[in-house]
């Protein structure tokens, strides 16, 4: 084959070269050990003298225009391969960035900084007490006698073994008034807010929950104070105008005692399910503080006077939010609980 043939061939086959590879294998077919220009070099030692130095020459030529090509080629074959990759890897930069998800406070939270902040606003200090507590002041202290039903085992969780009832989870917040009664001097403005324990479950009811507890000890203070700042507080919290109503009840920590109903929140007293048609939703109880119980805190019954009221943060939080049962505040399904992102 001659010369310009062999160049001919060379460029068609490096123009069809489609990949860095293939390219390769066109350099070494004409330009390798044994390329085709490398076996006409080695065979121009059988030409006459006169005819090598043309036939290198032009070999030469051959050589060069070849590798220039192929070089360009391989450039071409490059850029191409580098487009492609930019391509698939291409990014976006208009498009959002990915959402990160972040945590949240649980409803149940949400809703105890809410009651502690209309507290504070209006004057309460907020306090804590042990969640273990004893017998004396989970009972005793709060005029609770023995025989009482609260104090039953189905009831209440009694801590020990052989029959030791020393200790139990507290069943409501109102011990932690009565220690703070027996540290501080009066006049007196606290709420206690925590967790408490009772055997109980169902669609309203948990056996651990969270209750929130308020005493005040001033002179001169009864229930007049207390209608206004119950009533306060509710229109507060669920952040509108509602009747608000007080019932007689018994509590042995309070004499006077009462229950305490707000218009329903739902249909705003025309009567629904929430409320059993009645227009009126229970909420909490309350009364003044029975002497007795400022007497075994230490405080005189003659010079002061008080009242108190608890409630449930979980029954409000169900009202606040319209959720039906209790317990899904506590199954951790968090497709329940990020709905309650609003306080």
């Amino acid at each position: 084959m001659t010369i310009p043939n062999i160049e001919r061939a060379a460029l068609a086959d490096i123009n069809n070269a489609d990949t860095q590879s293939n390219l390769q294998l066109v350099r070494a077919k004409y330009l390798g050990r044994k390329g085709s220009l490398t076996q006409l070099r080695r065979g121009l030692k059988s030409l006459p003298v006169a005819a090598r130095a043309a036939q290198g020459r032009e070999i030469n030529v051959c050589a060069s225009n070849l590798s220039e090509a192929i070089e360009s080629r391989m450039a071409a074959l490059e850029q191409s391969a580098l487009d492609e990759n930019l391509s698939r890897e291409a990014l976006d930069v208009s498009l959002p960035g990915r959402h990160q998800s972040h945590g949240g406070l649980h409803p149940l939270t949400q809703v105890l900084h809410r009651i502690e902040d209309i507290f504070v606003g209006a004057g309460f200090d907020v306090v804590e007490g042990p969640e273990i507590e004893t017998d004396y002041y989970n009972f005793t202290a709060l005029n609770i006698p023995p025989d009482h039903p609260a104090r039953a085992m189905h009831d209440t969780f009694y801590l020990g073994d052989d029959g030791n009832t020393e200790f139990v989870l507290r069943t409501h917040t109102s011990p932690a008034q009565v220690r703070t009664m027996e540290a501080r001097e009066p006049p007196l403005r606290i709420i206690s807010p925590g967790r408490v324990y009772r055997r109980d479950s169902d669609i309203t009811h948990s056996p651990m929950f969270h209750q929130v507890e308020g005493l005040a000890i001033d002179r001169d203070l009864g229930l007049a104070h207390l209608k206004g700042v119950i009533s306060d507080f509710l229109n507060r919290f669920f952040e509108m105008p509602l009747a608000v109503r007080f019932r007689p009840s018994y509590f042995p920590f309070t004499e006077p005692s009462a229950e305490v109903d707000v218009q329903c929140v739902h249909c705003k007293g025309a009567g629904c399910r929430s409320c059993k048609y009645t227009g009126w939703l229970e909420v909490m109880g309350c009364g003044v503080v029975n002497p007795r119980v400022l007497h075994m805190s230490g405080i005189d019954s003659e010079a002061w006077s008080g009242y108190a009221f608890g409630f449930g943060v979980d029954r409000l939080a169900m009202l606040y939010f319209g959720v039906a049962d209790l317990r899904q505040f506590y199954a951790g399904d968090l497709d329940f609980l990020t709905q309650f992102d609003r306080l």
